[in-house]
């Protein structure tokens, strides 16, 4: 039976498209990430995208783009072409973003392919290493409540999951603070070791450097359980502050649209690289446990994080901007 001319050319498209997603990728990958580089999100995205480069033949580009609470570089995510070339790394700030902000850029639920969960991380109060020893919680809390002016206190921009455990810090201490934003917690890291600032809430991984250094001390760790690297330091709810048992989170996502086939493949090559030894060694020593998931999974936790997030905001008293 002979075949007629249009059932061929459509079968030659059809042929085309299946090669052309079997192809993929065919040119370097974009991983976007919406802090500034040296922090807990650049360390995981470069170690998850160096071992997904050796296995997928092509190089996975971190493109840095700080700004606005993490919301500059998401967007330039969730505005990409969803073909596969442009991939961003969403986190916990984006889950509290839209109770804290009234305009939006992006909706976390709907433009987004989710991909897979990457990891999670408590979080710990650094402080300047020269007035507090780690684990001195109590000395910190009988200082910020005898002090006539409020403790600056520095967070990675409005929303940021640093500015909320501030917030949450403060009414469950009684301890008044003065939020002062940074494009992230590298910078604000480094003027907590210069003593420009009293304090500021981030991951072990963004103060590894300065911790090791001796030039920051942890105080306290938000989660359930201390850190087995710095036995010293208490839980929050072993310091007796309550509401603080929380864990960072980052996840992988690509714009909303983009091929199911190409989704898979970045599922699978993560989840492998996730895997990896050599991954595993690099961020769990900074705090972080690697975490996969299906995109479907994902899609699911970051739901229950929004309405969760959301709540906490509202209870906090935050006024949304």
């Amino acid at each position: 039976m002979l075949i007629r001319p249009l059932q061929t050319l459509l079968l030659a498209c059809s042929l085309l498209g299946a090669s052309a997603h079997a192809a993929y990728p065919e040119k370097p990958i974009r991983l976007i990430v919406p802090w500034a580089a040296g922090g807990s999100t650049d360390a995981i995205a470069r170690a998850v995208a160096q071992r997904m480069s050796e296995t997928m033949g092509q190089p996975i580009v971190v493109d840095n783009r700080s700004g606005a609470s993490g919301r500059i570089g998401t967007e330039a995510t969730a505005k990409s072409l969803p073909d596969g070339y442009t991939i961003g790394i969403v986190e916990l700030p984006h889950a509290i973003a839209p109770a804290v902000f009234v305009k939006m850029p992006y909706d976390l639920l709907k433009d987004f392919s989710p991909i897979s969960m990457l990891g999670t991380s408590p979080l710990m109060l650094f402080v300047n290493s020269s007035q507090y020893k780690n684990g001195d919680i109590k000395g910190f809390l009988k200082n910020g409540r005898s002090s006539t002016e409020p403790l600056a206190m520095a967070h990675s921009g409005n929303g940021s999951i640093s500015h909320l455990s501030g917030e949450l810090f403060a009414g469950a201490t009684h301890v008044k603070i003065n939020p002062i934003p940074y494009r992230g917690s590298a910078p604000a890291l480094t003027d907590v070791a210069a003593s420009q600032v009293s304090g500021h809430f981030s991951t072990l991984a963004s103060g590894a450097s300065l911790l090791g250094a001796g030039k920051i001390s942890a105080l306290m760790v938000t989660g359930s359980s201390r850190f087995a690297g710095l036995p010293d330091v208490p839980t929050a709810s072993e310091a007796g502050i309550a509401g603080m048992q929380f864990n960072q989170w980052w996840a992988l996502v690509a714009p909303a649209t983009t091929p199911i086939e190409i989704v898979q493949r970045l599922n699978k090559e993560a989840m492998a690289a996730l895997a990896h030894p050599a991954t595993r060694e690099r961020l769990t020593t900074l705090g972080i446990e690697l975490k996969g998931s299906s995109p479907n999974e994902l899609r699911t936790f970051m739901r229950s994080e929004v309405e969760h997030w959301g709540n906490v905001v509202r209870k906090a008293g935050v006024i949304p901007e």
